[in-house]
């Protein structure tokens, strides 16, 4: 075909959520409170982590890391949402589009790495407690979390240089709140081969490769446990683990749903729904897990609490 007689386009509709008639509003008003206690919630344990000395152990501090991975996620993704809630679907650039993507890539891997570098930490800590102050200093903790984000942006960035390479004609609307690349694939009239390969060939690193790492080390994890011959012995290791674990089912699980549905028309709510999920529940979990679940982190809050009483008094 020429390409001279190919409309090109220059932006994209996202449909959002379609028309929600009476319930925009109230749909709107939800996801915003939603949204704010997300963002407050993991911006509560970065701001505790940092403040309390009874905190400042690699734990927590990979942990704030995790939060500042979920505030950079939801806040690329829910404002535009909430915009296309009000206004019913709406318009974006197609530069704007893949940049979205892009700056969604780098927290999602971000938050692979790091849950597994969480259960590092706890594998060491369980099954090598006599070296865990030699391996898990901060200087390595620094390194750790420094590698996390470095290959975060890297990896990202390779996908973001191949699809700023597409051209897209004709079609324009996507059917979904956020920019992801199936849809991006699939309106392109580009050669989107090599893109396409070098997706597949990064995912298994990406998303399989510290996976795999987690499940292994909590294999580790448990032979350790179950030697241990008291009960109260053995309940304290898992104690330690459970906010992680359930941490990793819901991330895990909702990471890999989502990618299970494609985007066809069949499957298109319930896509949504998983990715409302992940943008939005899952930032707003990992706190509430965390602080229902660890005394430390309770105790910091009641501390944090009762000094912002007195300071105002």
């Amino acid at each position: 075909m020429d390409d001279r007689n190919q409309t090109v386009v220059m932006e994209f509709r996202l449909l959002g959520f379609g028309n929600l008639n009476n319930f925009r509003i109230l749909t709107f008003i939800i996801l915003l409170v939603v949204h704010i206690m997300a963002l407050s919630g993991n911006v509560l344990v970065i701001t505790l982590v940092a403040a309390k000395k009874s905190l400042h152990c690699p734990m927590y501090f990979f942990l704030s890391q995790l939060s500042l991975s979920e505030i950079l996620f939801t806040t690329d993704i829910v404002p535009n949402m909430l915009r296309l809630v009000l206004q019913g679907g709406g318009k974006v650039s197609v530069s704007q589009c893949i940049l979205q993507f892009y700056l969604s890539g780098v927290p999602t891997i971000a938050q692979c790495l790091l849950l597994a570098v969480m259960s590092f930490d706890r594998h060491v800590a369980i099954c090598r407690p006599l070296h865990y102050a030699i391996i898990m200093t901060f200087t390595h903790q620094i390194q750790m979390v420094t590698v996390c984000w470095l290959l975060s942006f890297f990896l990202s960035l390779v996908v973001y240089v191949f699809l700023r390479k597409l051209r897209f004609c004709y079609h324009n609307t996507i059917d979904h709140f956020f920019c992801d690349i199936a849809p991006l694939i699939k309106l392109s009239c580009s050669d989107t081969s090599s893109l396409e390969l070098v997706a597949a060939l990064l995912a298994y690193p990406i998303i399989l490769s510290p996976f795999l790492f987690i499940v292994a080390s909590y294999i580790s994890i448990l032979q350790t446990v179950l030697k241990i011959p008291s009960g109260i012995g053995k309940q304290k290791a898992f104690s330690t683990c459970s906010s992680h674990l359930t941490s990793v089912c819901l991330y895990y699980g909702t990471l890999s749903s989502i990618y299970i549905f494609p985007l066809k028309e069949k499957f298109i709510n319930a896509n949504k729904g998983l990715t409302l999920l992940y943008a939005l529940v899952t930032p707003l979990f990992n706190p509430l897990v965390y602080s229902l679940r660890n005394k430390d982190i309770r105790d910091a809050i009641y501390s944090f609490g009762q000094i912002s009483q007195l300071s105002k008094s």
